[in-house]
């Protein structure tokens, strides 16, 4: 579409430094084009205060805050969850929160009948990839704006240098510029000086872990949690029954006090670069525990096996941005399979940053005491090793005699 010919455009917008200073840039730049501010609202609290007011003042028309937080939950990050995907140690806090706000977006934008959608991902990032595929799969032909890799700022030192010719009020400065991204699940840090791999995070200085305290400042005595799970889902915190987001910000509370969840991890980007970051996700570590202790005690082999080798690709499909892809929606056929008997009950010590088993229980158990005691039992008979290693060992023993024949 012509840039003459864009007259509605439909920004996903957060508020923070990018999507600030995109709305009068849209406007100088697409012929003073009707901005219309949609915000996701995947619990990021205190983020979404002041918002409408300050879309408003900058140029846009409209904002929309949608609250999605119980579909962000229940249809993403649970089934992520028991799908045990993770990308490099990553929770996938960022990746599995853009392709529901992208399919908001994209639901406004038809019904306002936008001729465009923009986002204020950078050239450099995973972000990009991840909204943009979302929108190509609710409307492909939509014409999608990004201008970061249009317009001719080229840092965060000079976006700041646009807000401030413009007026426009940001809760940074240049010193607490890092990159953030914050949801119900987590918080990610980038930039200053996180770029140095050398340089160490800064966890005991206020004011930069928002959602904990460094293990040093965690208490010295440990807490002891239980977690209930219904064919793996979790429906229970300390024999309270309450939704799955109930339980994640529960978790997130006692997790953070105990020093969980902290992650600084040089990543490998999908557009080919390594990039350092922090993130903080109690929370989640402890749900991503306690599901797989669980899974150790009513899971098979087999399967358990398959599922740890699927969850790999699970993760790199939710970390490519391919959510809405059929591989993805067949994983996920696969991993609800296998949760039918993932029910029983997981009690965890937390202390200091670690999260430490203390139980396990489930009616669904294929754990036997008396099959697995090195005490005297009466339903397994040791003898019978004898023709199972026989016959396991029949090829080696086999090509032993081969090779020592042809000597």
């Amino acid at each position: 579409m012509n840039k003459k010919d864009i007259k509605k455009v439909v920004l996903a917008y957060s508020g923070g430094l990018d999507t600030s200073i995109i709305i009068p840039w849209l406007k100088e730049n697409y012929n003073n084009c009707e901005v219309i501010a949609v915000s996701g609202n995947v619990g990021q609290g205190s983020e979404l205060e002041g918002l409408e007011e300050k879309a408003i003042k900058t140029g846009a028309s409209k904002l929309y805050i949608e609250d999605l937080t119980d579909e962000f939950v229940d249809d993403y990050i649970v089934p992520t969850m028991q799908a045990g995907a993770m990308y490099e140690k990553y929770l996938l806090g960022t990746s599995f929160a853009r392709p529901i706000i992208a399919k908001r977006i994209v639901e406004i934008a038809k019904a306002e009948g936008a001729d465009a959608i923009a986002h204020g991902c950078t050239g450099k990032g995973n972000d990009q990839v991840r909204f943009e595929l979302a929108i190509k799969a609710f409307a492909p032909d939509m014409t999608i704006i990004a201008p970061w890799r249009e317009w001719n700022i080229k840092s965060r030192e000079e976006e700041i240098d646009y807000a401030e010719a413009h007026n426009i009020p940001l809760k940074i400065t240049r010193e607490t510029n890092y990159s953030k991204d914050k949801n119900l699940w987590h918080l990610s840090h980038e930039g200053l000086d996180l770029e140095d791999a050398g340089n160490e995070p800064q966890y005991e200085k206020p004011g930069f872990l928002e959602m904990g305290v460094s293990p040093i400042d965690a208490p010295d005595k440990p807490t002891y949690i239980t977690l209930d799970f219904v064919e793996g889902k979790p429906v229970a915190l300390d024999g309270e029954k309450m939704s799955a987001k109930d339980i994640i910000l529960k978790l997130n509370e006692v997790g953070g006090k105990n020093g969980i969840g902290l992650l600084d991890i040089i990543e490998n980007r999908l557009v080919g670069m390594k990039c350092r970051g922090v993130y903080e996700t109690p929370g989640g570590e402890i749900l991503y525990f306690a599901h797989d202790y669980l899974e150790t005690l009513t899971l098979d082999k087999m399967t358990m096996h398959k599922k740890q080798e699927l969850s790999i690709t699970f993760a790199e499909l939710v970390y490519n941005g391919l959510w809405f892809s059929p591989l993805r929606e067949a994983l996920s056929a696969f991993v609800t399979s296998t949760q039918k008997n993932v029910t029983g009950k997981v009690k965890l010590k937390l202390y200091k940053g670690n999260i430490i088993k203390a139980g396990v229980w489930s009616e669904n158990a294929l754990y036997s005491e008396e099959l697995a005691t090195f005490g005297e039992d009466n339903v397994y008979n040791q003898a019978d090793a004898t023709g199972f290693i026989n016959l396991f060992g029949l090829p080696t023993k086999v090509q032993a005699q081969v090779k020592y024949k042809n000597k």
